[in-house]
């Protein structure tokens, strides 16, 4: 029997495409500096930070101001909260999925 169809139980915090993103580079790698961030989703500075406030806001990731010389440097760190919080994501979207009607075809041979 399937699992309920239920796409209330998606996280709207995480679910933006640039949030998710975001948790799922984190989830691998922890921590990242922000203009890695920016190269890897491929997006502008002022859209990433708008992101990112809402992931902070959320408690998902913390963010680091510091200097490297005389440079800025912003790191971005997953929290325990964001873990737990995007592991919840990822099974609520395997349940849609493993819940809907609709398989791709498969092809004639």
């Amino acid at each position: 029997m399937s699992a309920p169809f239920n796409v209330n139980a998606i996280d709207d915090v995480i679910h933006g495409r640039l949030r998710l993103g975001v948790m799922a580079y984190l989830a691998g790698a922890h921590v990242a500096e922000f203009n890695e961030l920016k190269s890897k989703l491929e997006t502008t500075d002022g859209n990433l930070s708008v992101h990112l406030r809402k992931l902070e806001d959320a408690g998902y990731v913390s963010i680091e101001k510091t200097y490297a010389g005389r440079k800025p440097l912003t790191r971005v760190r997953v929290t325990e909260l964001g873990r737990d919080a995007f592991v919840t994501y990822l099974d609520a979207i395997e349940k849609l999925v493993n819940g809907s009607s609709v398989r791709p075809k498969k092809k004639a041979s």
